[in-house]
């Protein structure tokens, strides 16, 4: 009951609950003269004066309990009307079951609680729809029309929908629509809210000019890189400021609002897909469960972590190497998000003993895996500790699962693990091969396959633009390498989505994210120049510097012959356990052991010939 009770110290309380008694008096006065045609006989008039306090009362009690007056009512919104009819239902209901038992329902014209029913419906609904244009109007005339920015949006879809309804709800953002572009020739003519569907993008510079126009603001949810960059180079081309919407996944409150529009990113010109979650799947193996995340501090890790208190896990553990990355996501947990009790452990996961401790005292019933070594040519050089941390600690880490009963169990693996070519990408792959000898032992084990992430501590994307400011030359190593690239937001929401697909199959499975279309580094290197307001190999010179060491010019995501297919999810495919069955599980535990000692005794090249052995398809680059 304390939820629905309203603020007795605010004055508005008092006045919304006398205005509205009022309005209940005036509606069944009114419905009784509208029953006799406004010539009421006498003894309607004393069965009306009976009637009335217990009418008052019903209706203001219903709306009491129900809460109708914790609202603040200078942002009525259709779902306050849809509520409001619903209790106007119920109040009608309730005053008829008073009315049969204080007054056995005997001489009551039947009409009148019809007539009653609208009539307060409609008056109480007319009182706030006029406090919400009182203050709407209050708030316009604050800001002069004369003194707006005259805003053209690129969509003419829900998202400009929303921009535009916030433009006109909170003039305080002193902003005015002058209309929408969009390519749909079904809108064109057509208005919303008022502002009218100009043309397609073949008119915004007319536009631009006819209107007088400030700033563009680019409202489309999905597009096609080719469609994002023929908007973006039109939008330059008018020379106003322009803004982007961000893509519904990094708005996870689902809130569009104007205030979240911010300047084009390179992500925008890879195409806005919208990532759509089955949050239920989701949170029957998160919610209330204890969850660990290793390399909790690195890209992957800290987004997982940000991504997974969404879905409200009873506790968090944290395990992470770096004490700095450890400090800096347990900070951001507790004092931006809210997380009361995240548990820190600084140590790493090779360390057998300090994780079986863990494991027993905390029992995670998920692990999410995202500890890893990942540059490719550090770990050329340094083959030991993609051993070390990758191969061994990951046994460590899935034996340990095995050990304390963990429900499930995901791996963040890669797309170089796919015919490597580097001993990061077969480092990946034994780890792969490890999940699948785990599985049969209580814990269900799924790998999660994906390509680059931009943003992230590895991306080129921070080094190109650390080039560009200081005038070039941006560096690249082939002109032909290519790249599958994501948002970190959108790998963190997928490697959920597949962990709740596990519950489906028999473990084992390893799951594939669909990339997209791959990007040429050249081209994001000239398109991030051209971002920054300058000419690529005018203003910025590219040059190539030669592949690195392990790097190849392509990579995949599956291997030829593997038995991949899709799942529910669109952007989510599985390879099945039974793609590829890899060394016997003995064969493989007697060459990790091999590994581990080459490992100790920082033997490169003996390590390269195990990884040989061990997956076949890995071919050193020389």
């Amino acid at each position: 009951m304390r939820h629905y009770l309203p603020n007795l110290r605010n004055m508005n309380f008092y006045v919304m609950l006398l205005l509205d008694a009022c309005l209940f008096a005036i509606a069944l006065w009114f419905a009784y003269l509208f029953r006799f045609d406004f010539r009421m006989p006498s003894q309607y008039v004393g069965q009306f004066l009976n009637l009335l306090p217990y009418a008052v009362a019903v209706k203001l009690g219903v709306f009491l309990f129900f809460g109708m007056y914790r609202g603040m009512w200078r942002y009525t919104s259709l779902g306050d009307l849809w509520k409001l009819l619903r209790l106007s239902f119920l109040q009608s209901a309730a005053l008829l079951s008073l009315l049969l038992f204080v007054f056995n329902a005997e001489g009551f014209p039947r009409s009148v609680f019809i007539l009653d029913w609208g009539l307060a419906l409609a008056l109480t609904a007319g009182l706030r729809l006029a406090i919400r244009v009182f203050y709407a109007h209050s708030f316009a005339s604050a800001v002069s029309v004369a003194d707006r920015k005259k805003i053209l949006v690129i969509g003419a879809g829900d998202d400009g929908e929303k921009i535009i309804r916030e433009m006109h709800d909170n003039p305080r953002l002193n902003y005015t629509p002058v209309g929408l572009v969009d390519d749909d020739l079904s809108k064109r003519g057509r208005t919303i809210h008022g502002a009218g569907v100009l043309g397609g993008m073949d008119v915004l510079e007319d536009a631009v000019a006819d209107y007088a126009v400030d700033e563009v603001f680019i409202a489309v949810s999905e597009a096609t890189p080719e469609t994002m960059r023929r908007i973006v180079e039109q939008c330059k081309g008018t020379g106003l400021p322009y803004r982007i919407l961000p893509a519904m996944s990094e708005i996870m409150d689902g809130r569009v609002d104007v205030k979240a529009l911010r300047d084009i990113r390179y992500l925008d010109l890879l195409g806005r897909s919208q990532v759509n979650l089955d949050t239920r799947s989701i949170e029957s193996y998160l919610s209330g469960k204890t969850v660990l995340v290793t390399g909790c501090g690195g890209s992957i890790g800290s987004e997982l972590c940000r991504q997974i208190v969404r879905f409200k896990p009873g506790r968090i553990v944290l395990v992470d190497v770096g004490e700095y990355n450890l400090y800096q996501i347990q900070m951001e947990l507790v004092h931006e998000l809210g997380v009361s009790n995240p548990v820190t452990v600084l140590g790493n996961i090779t360390d057998d003993e300090l994780m079986d401790r863990v494991f027993a005292e905390y029992k995670p019933s998920v692990v999410f895996h995202a500890a890893a070594y990942k540059h490719v040519p550090m770990l050329e050089r340094n083959p030991w500790q993609a051993v070390r941390n990758n191969i061994l600690g990951s046994k460590v880490i899935m034996e340990t699962s095995v050990r304390h009963k963990v429900d499930r169990f995901v791996v963040v693996s890669t797309d170089k693990a796919v015919r490597p070519t580097n001993v990061m990408g077969a480092s990946k792959r034994v780890t792969e091969l490890l999940m699948r000898s785990c599985q049969g032992h209580g814990t269900k084990f799924m790998a999660v396959r994906f390509g680059n992430v931009l943003g992230s501590s590895g991306s080129v994307v921070p080094l190109f633009r650390r080039q560009i400011e200081k005038g070039g030359p941006v560096t690249v190593t082939h002109p032909e390498v290519t790249r599958y690239f994501m948002s970190i937001s959108e790998a963190a929401q997928l490697i959920l989505q597949a962990g709740s697909m596990g519950k489906n199959g028999n473990g084992g499975e390893i799951y594939v994210l669909d990339m997209g279309v791959p990007v040429k580094i050249a081209d994001m290197a000239r398109d991030l120049i051209r971002l920054s307001g300058k000419e690529p190999d005018v203003d910025v010179s590219v040059t190539f510097t030669g592949l690195r060491e392990g790097e190849k010019l392509y990579e995949e995501l599956i291997t030829e012959g593997e038995g991949i297919v899709r799942t529910e999810h669109r952007k989510i495919l599985v390879l099945g356990p039974s793609a590829e069955a890899g060394p016997k599980a003995l064969d493989l535990y007697a060459e990790v052991s091999k590994l581990v000692e080459a490992a100790k005794n920082h033997d490169g090249k003996t390590i390269r010939v195990l990884l040989s052995g061990l997956v076949p398809e890995y071919t050193p680059a020389r």
